[in-house]
């Protein structure tokens, strides 16, 4: 049986892009045949009109050349709808391809990065991260907090004293002199005693006395 009919021949299998390729140069071929169903469906309806009345023979003729022909257009409307689901399920198979084979690379070029990567060296990292943060910031507050370079409070104002009484001495000297500093130093070092205060007031009543007197003495 196998000799008198010969043996089935493989089918070679194309690409998704071959056959879409092929499916796509039958619809055309498809559609330029509807168009030429169409006029010549046309043509037998001319002629059906035409005759009508002279020669019913040629009509009727006409008439099943047009019937013949619209079965043939439905037939090739079937076979383009089914092309076209054909060719549509392709196209959307070499797209999930192509997508599912994007995503493979994706996944293996992400598995790659992280095969030299552990979650538990991950997190020292980051522990190690906050803490060499935690040392920048309190170095950064170390070294904005004032120095008082080693200086005791108290002898500063020690240094603060000396220079209000330098300050005091100079202001001194630019008072003029007055009777009391051409004294002896070593009256004006003694404490005064009871016979110079009371000397001292008697004399203080008399100017007071003359002060008083002075307006009525006539001048000379």
């Amino acid at each position: 049986m196998s000799f008198l009919f010969g043996k089935k021949k493989k089918v070679e299998s194309a690409s998704p892009q071959e056959a879409i390729s092929k499916l796509r140069e039958t619809e055309e071929m498809l559609n330029k045949k509807q168009e030429f169903l169409e006029k010549r469906i046309a043509q037998e309806m001319h002629i059906a009109k035409t005759n009508g009345m002279k020669n019913k023979r040629a009509a009727i003729q006409a008439l099943k050349r047009k019937k013949r022909l619209e079965k043939q257009q439905m037939q090739i409307d079937g076979t383009l709808t089914t092309i076209e689901f054909q060719r549509e399920a392709l196209e959307n198979a070499q797209t999930n391809t192509e997508v599912l084979k994007n995503m493979g690379y994706a996944a293996k070029a992400m598995k790659a990065a992280h095969q030299h990567l552990d979650v538990e060296n991950v997190d020292e990292l980051m522990d190690d991260i906050q803490e060499q943060q935690q040392i920048a910031v309190e170095i950064s507050n170390a070294i904005s907090r004032p120095v008082g370079f080693g200086q005791d409070e108290d002898e500063l104002k020690a240094e603060l004293e000396t220079l209000l009484k330098e300050e005091l001495d100079e202001k001194l000297k630019d008072i003029p002199d007055t009777g009391a500093n051409e004294l002896p130093s070593n009256e004006l070092r003694s404490p005064p005693t009871t016979e110079t205060a009371e000397q001292t007031q008697e004399e203080a009543g008399n100017d007071h006395e003359l002060a008083v007197l002075r307006p009525w003495v006539p001048a000379s």
